[in-house]
């Protein structure tokens, strides 16, 4: 029995190991983000394999709150609301995937944020479940605010190594973040699902008609996005 039992964990120690490792990375990291600027791991990749990134660092108050009341009512219209995932969203993704039907998804901007900072992009169940204990995790140490801007620091924002909102807006319309209107601010929050397809700059009438339904979305409901203004209040 004692040699089987030293058998098994001569099999197990590597992958646990490895297993313990990939908890650890997160459990230490979200705390140091507090404060830190993060690089995700698409931006890792580029830098790896010798390809361009360009990111340029802006402060949330730096930031339009058009842009902030559309890329939520575009991606995550219950992000001021849930704990970083949106059970009853994931609740009917479940449903559907064991049902065989199509699944959407039921990302949050936290789950989101989760992927690009610790998973990789490759659509599986298991990124998926690994997905939703770490978005708590992260909703539990930092506040709204900071997921925000890490998110605006961190999503693909364009198909040429483009990371960030700063370098999203400059490529896309020569401006920064803070100074856009509602057209180019739903135009850039639209492109986020498939930045390498979409380009906010030559939009063609598909992308225009989702950016108007998203501006005037987040034009009625932008209060719902008011957790990530100065002192919970967006200027829209």
């Amino acid at each position: 029995m004692a040699r089987r039992k030293k058998t098994l964990w001569r099999f197990l120690r590597i992958p646990l190991g490895i297993l313990a490792v990939l908890v650890a990375i997160p459990l230490a990291l979200t705390p140091v983000y507090l404060f830190a600027q993060p690089v995700s791991v698409p931006m890792l990749s580029r830098l790896l394999t010798g390809q361009t990134v360009t990111r340029e660092w802006r402060d949330i108050e730096d930031v339009s709150d058009r842009l902030k009341a559309s890329v939520i009512l575009s991606e995550d219209g219950q992000f001021c609301r849930h704990w970083g995932v949106d059970v009853s969203a994931l609740r009917i993704e479940v449903d559907n995937y064991l049902a065989g039907r199509e699944t959407r998804g039921a990302s949050t901007l936290t789950m989101q944020v989760a992927r690009n900072l610790f998973l990789w992009n490759q659509q599986s169940v298991i990124r998926k479940a690994l997905e939703v204990p770490l978005a708590f995790y992260i909703d539990l140490i930092l506040p709204k605010r900071r997921i925000m801007e890490i998110y605006l620091n961190i999503a693909e924002w364009g198909p040429e190594g483009e990371f960030g909102v700063a370098a999203g807006s400059l490529r896309a319309f020569g401006r920064e973040p803070q100074n856009l209107d509602w057209q180019t601010a739903s135009l850039l929050a639209v492109t986020l699902p498939n930045p390498i397809l979409r380009n906010p700059a030559r939009p063609n009438a598909g992308l225009l008609r989702v950016a108007r339904i998203v501006e005037n979305r987040a034009r009625q409901y932008g209060e719902r996005a008011a957790c990530v203004g100065k002192d919970g209040r967006l200027a829209l």
